[in-house]
């Protein structure tokens, strides 16, 4: 296919276009200066004016006209605002299901039916059998209508458990026990009752909150504070007096004296100091002693 030529009647409907740009408009100062002109295909052309209205900077006001074969008329086929290569534009629209975020919904909203959530998955349907039903809604509580699914499921555990109540917030890892063991720990039902549970210590920071078996915090039921040594010097001890017994001391038994007239004489040998002082005692050098 042959490129598109410019076209001299088409080019220079510069005013025609013009006007068509300001009657769009809404002040006739917010059209601005001719830009160009682009050759949109074979007898076709579109022209661009400078929008100047505030808040549109960089778009452009274009008008694209068009003629007949052998015809020296223009005629104007579509007129609108348009974006230019540096034009300020509006975040790319998002779906509000890709768009909402935890804490976005307040007091009064309400969220549009999702059909096809795949968080969740159709509940129990009564079959006609008693004991069947009876296992069904009362111990697996699935008389819903949707009831999480695995995949639901699985988004929950993790999305709690990297959250600020799971093993890794800065609370969890200065505490000294985990709600393991906690009394205040009431444990979920199902498979999420082995990894979470609801804590009900008011004051816990926590109260009321899902965490994980495995996080913990100052208020554990069964831990207590390190004690902590006083500045202050040990006090005297106190005596009460008016609670004291007093009890008198038992006079120790005197030895009796030793009567010498019954000793016998004969198994006793009386050395005299005398005696003693007569036997010969060997002197000791003691610097002798020490060169042996």
């Amino acid at each position: 296919m042959a490129a598109a030529t410019k076209d001299a009647v088409l080019g220079s409907a510069v005013e025609l276009a013009r006007e068509v740009a300001l009657g769009l408009a809404e002040q006739p100062t917010d059209v601005g200066e001719h830009l160009g002109l682009v050759v949109e295909g074979e007898r076709l052309v579109s022209h661009r004016f400078a929008c100047t209205a505030r808040g549109y900077r960089g778009w452009e006001w274009t008008v694209t006209v068009a003629r007949v074969p052998r015809a020296r008329t223009a005629t104007v086929c579509e007129a609108e605002l348009l974006p230019g290569p540096d034009a300020v534009l509006a975040p790319a629209w998002v779906p509000w299901a890709d768009r909402l975020r935890p804490g976005d919904i307040g007091p009064g909203d309400v969220l549009p039916f999702r059909a096809d959530d795949p968080r969740l998955e159709p509940g129990w349907t009564p079959s006609g059998d008693p004991e069947l039903d009876a296992v069904a809604i009362d111990e697996l509580a699935l008389a819903r209508a949707r009831v999480l699914s695995p995949e639901g499921r699985d988004e929950a555990a993790e999305r709690w458990y990297r959250g600020s109540r799971g093993p890794t917030s800065a609370g969890s890892l200065a505490s000294a026990a985990a709600c393991g063991s906690c009394g205040f720990l009431v444990a979920l039902r199902g498979s999420l009752g082995t990894v979470f549970g609801v804590c009900a210590n008011e004051w816990s920071p926590d109260d009321g909150k899902v965490v994980s078996v495995d996080h913990g915090c100052g208020a554990h039921s069964e831990t207590d504070v390190d004690p902590v040594p006083s500045d202050w010097p040990a006090p005297d001890p106190l005596i009460d007096e008016a609670l004291l017994e007093i009890v008198e001391r038992e006079t120790p038994v005197e030895l009796a004296s030793v009567d010498e007239a019954s000793v016998d004489d004969a198994s006793v040998e009386v050395v005299s100091v005398e005696a003693v002082a007569e036997v010969d005692v060997p002197a000791v050098d003691p610097v002798a002693d020490q060169g042996q």
